[in-house]
């Protein structure tokens, strides 16, 4: 047991801590993400307070290992699931009843103290999007 949860944080040490969004954007004036072990996999808590005010708390647990891990609290997803392409790179991809309807990348800088999140999608109107935002570790 001890040797998966040794290579549970191995593989997820660079992404492990407390992110908050460096610069609000139109959506969102504050979200702060955390990331941390639990079990033998990874346990994501996003907390987001809107531009108009509306707070939301999203929770993910799961692997970065390409699999369909349930999320809670977006009413526009119901799985996600990360894969790791290097030690500092994550592919996403985000699911409502089974379809794609955001994928994109993570990035942590070389120095682990940033973290770019770029993604595109279509939202729930069907209108397309593109979005990017950096995230600083505290």
């Amino acid at each position: 047991m001890w040797t998966r949860i040794i290579f549970a944080l191995w593989l997820a040490a660079p992404w492990l801590g407390t992110w908050k969004l460096s610069k609000p954007d139109a959506r969102y004036k504050r979200v702060i993400t955390r990331i941390e072990p639990w079990e033998d996999g990874i346990r994501v808590t996003y907390d987001m307070v809107g531009t108009r005010g509306g707070v939301t708390h999203m929770e993910w647990t799961g692997k970065f290992d390409g699999k369909d891990y349930p999320v809670t609290g977006d009413p526009n997803s119901d799985m996600r699931s990360y894969t790791k392409i290097d030690d500092r790179t994550l592919g996403l991809n985000v699911k409502k009843g089974g379809k794609v309807t955001v994928s994109g990348r993570i990035v942590i800088s070389a120095y682990g103290k940033t973290r770019t999140v770029t993604v595109s999608g279509t939202d729930p109107t069907g209108k397309k999007f593109e979005s990017t935002a950096v995230y600083d570790k505290q």
